[in-house]
């Protein structure tokens, strides 16, 4: 099984038999995309211990061959011996319980690796996710997209989509629902603040987002790297770009991890590896109480030494949270902005043989401190929220704070 950050990135040698990566993240992007944070790849992993040594070797089907013969002898319509297969597949994976436990068909998974690593696709630009009471949730809206220029906000519940109600909707299937053709509408109902209902009507376009963005700012002191998802790519490129950013002068640095709702884990390791010298913990995942695998960083350390402040918020989830947490552990950044989203799992893929794939947590990951974030999020030093005069207005209060900060 490979895996994914929130999985996690992991070195495709490290894990025998099979090649792999892992993914920490497991969201969905309704730009509409999907998202990582989980282990991801081909081959197998096994972590040497299994969780559910109450299970039988293999289950009764018994009672399953019964509701299939019924379906084939009884039903009076036309049946699809595929559509089946998946159907029962799909059930063992929700049955599971678990928001990032996931069977996908082929073409679901082809869209899933697409989306990870960065491919066009037309949408909204939001990615999604689904919240304890399973509401299907905003988690952020991408910069520049058109649910970003809609309003849509972190943590809003999408109610209807076109009219429909997403009760017990899963998140795959409301982002086929809003995802579509460039030029035609969505019509989205969000409740916001458990209370708040609001109508949108959003035009599709075509959405692209670059992993890795860098400026410097205007005091030609500062240098920007935006990160806004943990692709394949990711750490090789912020690597190019840190090396960019001090040879234009950079001093300290803005890293913006606002609305990254994760992705790879080697990626998230490269880029935490960005601040800090050859060996520190990064984090560790664990199966229950034995630690299965630590990462460490490589020892790059183009801004090591360099002031540095982390930007957080509600959309900041999995391999974003691998990185703020290692940077906050080890001394090497403050972190300004809003608490994150709260991932800390991580999820392998098994193939299948028929290019459906089985996406599953494996493992939790610790930060440096031997904290758990999931469901926690991690609370930033300063926090500072954007309301919404401040972005009608243009104007980036969090940024500021850390440009205030860096001073």
């Amino acid at each position: 099984m490979a895996q994914h950050e929130e999985q996690t990135a992991v070195s495709a040698k490290e894990h025998k038999p099979g090649r792999g990566k892992q993914i920490v993240g497991g969201l969905l992007i309704a730009l509409v995309a999907f998202t990582v944070g989980n282990a991801y790849g081909e081959g197998r992993i096994s972590f040497g211990n299994h969780a559910n040594t109450n299970l039988p070797s293999q289950l009764d089907y018994s009672s399953v061959n019964h509701v299939y013969d019924v379906l084939r002898n009884e039903y009076d319509g036309k049946l699809d011996q595929g559509k089946l297969l998946d159907g029962m597949k799909e059930g063992l994976a929700e049955a599971a319980g678990d928001p990032y436990t996931e069977y996908f068909t082929a073409d679901k998974y082809k869209k899933f690796d697409e989306q990870l690593n960065g491919a066009g696709f037309s949408g909204i630009g939001a990615e999604l996710g689904q919240d304890k009471d399973k509401n299907l949730i905003v988690v952020s809206p991408i910069a520049g997209t058109p649910a970003a220029s809609a309003g849509v906000k972190p943590q809003d519940i999408i109610a209807e989509i076109d009219g429909k109600t997403t009760t017990g909707m899963s998140v795959d299937e409301a982002v086929t629902k809003i995802r579509g053709k460039k030029g035609t509408e969505v019509k989205l109902t969000l409740i916001r603040n458990k209370s708040e209902s609001i109508p949108l009507t959003i035009t599709r376009d075509d959405i692209k987002v670059p992993s890795v963005e860098t400026k410097m700012l205007d005091d030609n002191e500062t240098g920007y790297m935006r990160i806004t998802t943990f692709g394949d790519d990711t750490g090789n490129t912020a690597a190019e770009q840190a090396t960019q950013l001090k040879a234009a002068g950079a001093k300290k640095i803005v890293l913006d991890l606002r609305g990254n709702p994760g992705g790879v884990v080697d990626s998230s390791i490269k880029v935490a590896s960005l601040w800090l010298p050859k060996g520190k913990l990064v984090m560790q995942e664990k199966r229950g109480d034995t630690v299965v695998k630590t990462y460490t960083s490589d020892g790059t350390g183009t801004f090591e030494g360099m002031p540095t402040v982390v930007l957080i918020n509600q959309g900041s989830a999995s391999a974003s949270e691998i990185v703020s947490g290692a940077l906050k552990d080890n001394g090497a950044a403050k972190l300004i902005g809003e608490k994150s989203y709260g991932k800390g799992v991580v999820q392998g893929i098994e193939p299948l043989g028929d290019g459906s794939q089985l996406k599953v947590t494996v493992a939790r990951w610790y930060r440096p401190n031997g904290g758990n974030i999931d469901k926690k999020g991690i609370e930033p030093d300063q926090k500072v929220t954007v309301s919404d005069q401040d972005s009608a207005a243009g104007k980036d209060t969090q940024l500021d704070a850390a440009r205030d900060s860096l001073k």
